[in-house]
């Protein structure tokens, strides 16, 4: 009989099938996080309703969302949005991308003034600010072709005091972009000096592009918009630097495609020293981050002016796009340092009814959802530093 070695034979060749997927193992191991990793989605914070620049309508997108996608899709992952609006201000940054609820914020303004260092930024990719509208053949083409005119201006804007000295022009103050459109369209200002991307935005969807958008250029007017992240994702920022060149193409066909004012921008001297760089409906995050809060640092600071220094990091971060940063405010009717000449001792009531269910028919949504009474308090306190016995 010949041995039986069939058992022998049968170890052997496990044992070496063993070794070979060890083997493979071992090849495949070391590309497996990578592979992880590019599967994850890339999360990206938007206001669901701040057209042109976002929404969660996938008929309209938005210019950031859109460029979002294209990022995306750059970067070999999936999209996933984490909706949150934008008119918190610096709230919404801390809430979304500081709160690790997503992975970037697409139209932040590039400026290491801005929060930093917990925002990180990448390279630019477009250029956003106030623009000058008017009629096709009309277009101002500075500050001198104003002269005559009734411009429309936005309440609490660099514009509004840009032209605050200029008595050869009359100012129509209008509380938003679209009031400004409007003011135009029924003959009431010959000229509306607003935000840029609402107003193109407005031009191409409502106005049949009848009217001429030229882009403004000086201090609090123009800025580079980035896209921002928190301060732990350098690398992801700078992968997004990486592809951002190769969408440059792209992104110039969604700002047509969004009706973003493009071109030369029309250049204005210097802004005069008390500017308040406000926003109107619909800004978007790029200008309401422009106002940038006055922070309260140290240990060693009394804790009637920690809570007025807190209050006063919420008002600038917060209210200050309609009622001017620091409350310093050119109209009358939203200036918050007059609350104690009008109200008197019902000051505190007025303030506290106003925050809590806000004034829906002036433009101003109810906070009581957004802040505790506590931080209410703190607003309240920093408020009554700044208040002005005069009506002049």
């Amino acid at each position: 009989m010949r041995p039986n070695h069939s058992g022998i034979g049968a170890s052997r060749h496990r044992a070496i099938a063993g070794l070979l997927a060890c083997a493979a193992a071992a090849l495949i191991v070391p590309a497996s996080p990578l592979r992880a990793d590019e599967a994850q989605p890339f999360r990206l914070c938007a206001d669901p309703t701040n057209l042109p620049f976002s929404s969660d309508s996938p008929s309209k997108p938005g210019f950031y969302v859109e460029i979002g996608q294209a990022l995306a899709q750059a970067l070999g992952r999936p999209i996933a949005y984490d909706w949150y609006k934008s008119y918190f201000g610096k709230r919404t940054v801390r809430v979304t991308l500081l709160g690790k609820q997503c992975d970037a914020m697409i139209g932040l303004p590039r400026s290491e003034d801005f929060m930093g260092p917990a925002v990180i930024f990448s390279n630019a990719f477009a250029k956003e600010g106030y623009a000058l509208v008017a009629a096709k053949g009309q277009a101002p083409g500075g500050i001198d072709g104003l002269k005559g005119k009734r411009v429309a201006v936005q309440f609490a804007s660099t514009p509004q005091n840009l032209l605050a000295s200029r008595d050869d022009i009359q100012k129509v103050t209008v509380l938003s972009p679209e009031e400004g459109m409007q003011a135009l369209d029924q003959g009431r200002a010959d000229v509306a000096f607003i935000w840029g991307p609402v107003a193109g935005w407005l031009n191409k969807t409502s106005y049949n592009d009848r009217y001429q958008i030229e882009l403004t250029e000086g201090e609090g007017l123009l800025w580079d918009t980035a896209i921002g992240f928190a301060k732990t994702s350098t690398e992801l920022r700078d992968r997004v630097d990486a592809v951002l060149p190769q969408l440059q193409s792209t992104i110039g066909e969604l700002a047509v495609k969004y009706g973003l004012p493009t071109g030369e921008p029309v250049r204005f001297g210097a802004m005069p020293a008390t500017i308040t760089t406000g926003t109107g409906t619909g800004a978007g995050v790029a200008q309401v981050a422009n106002v940038v809060a006055t922070e309260t640092k140290g240990d060693a600071v009394a804790p009637g002016t920690e809570a007025i220094g807190a209050g006063k990091e919420i008002f600038n971060g917060t209210c200050a796009h309609c009622h001017g940063p620091d409350a310093i405010q050119s109209e009358r009717k939203i200036d918050l340092r007059l609350l104690r000449h009008r109200y008197g001792d019902e000051m505190r009531d007025k303030f506290w009814t106003t925050v809590h269910e806000g004034r829906p028919t002036k433009g101003m949504p109810a906070w009581k959802e957004v802040y505790t009474d506590d931080q209410f308090d703190s607003i309240y306190s920093f408020l009554l530093t700044v208040q002005s016995e005069s009506n002049d």
